[in-house]
């Protein structure tokens, strides 16, 4: 097996592990790659980049509806912490009015490398 595709190898299996395990660290450790190395890999390969956000926010959205779940498992068990958690994060009545309402954040950006910049600002001078 060469360099390239052992290397290829490591980061499908880091990126399966990033869409069950959303921790960086923890994905890392189990596909036995240093975290450095992750890090090197994200700044030099966009498509990696693109990729490895990808994996994570598919793990944080398991891990969110594995959350919900447990959370309307409280809820049918009558737990008021979980139902008071619910209605002030769901329901108009009792949103949170201090607090930025968690499904309105905004997904994390990924920058563009320098040919996406040079062929949006193209595209933008076509449509302007």
């Amino acid at each position: 097996m060469t360099k390239k595709e052992s290397t290829k190898k490591d980061k499908e299996r880091i990126l399966g592990h990033l869409k069950t395990v959303p921790i960086i660290e923890v994905a890392c450790k189990k596909a036995n790659i240093a975290r450095a190395t992750y890090y090197r890999w994200r700044k030099e390969d966009m498509e990696f980049l693109r990729l490895s956000e990808e994996a994570l926010q598919d793990g944080i959205d398991m891990i969110n509806d594995l959350t919900e779940s447990q959370l309307i498992g409280l809820i049918k068990e009558k737990k008021f912490q979980a139902i008071q958690l619910w209605l002030r994060h769901n329901h108009t009545r009792f949103l949170l009015k201090d607090k930025e309402h968690s499904l309105l954040k905004p997904k994390r950006e990924i920058p563009l490398s320098k040919k996406q910049e040079k062929n949006l600002k193209s595209a933008l001078i076509l449509f302007t």
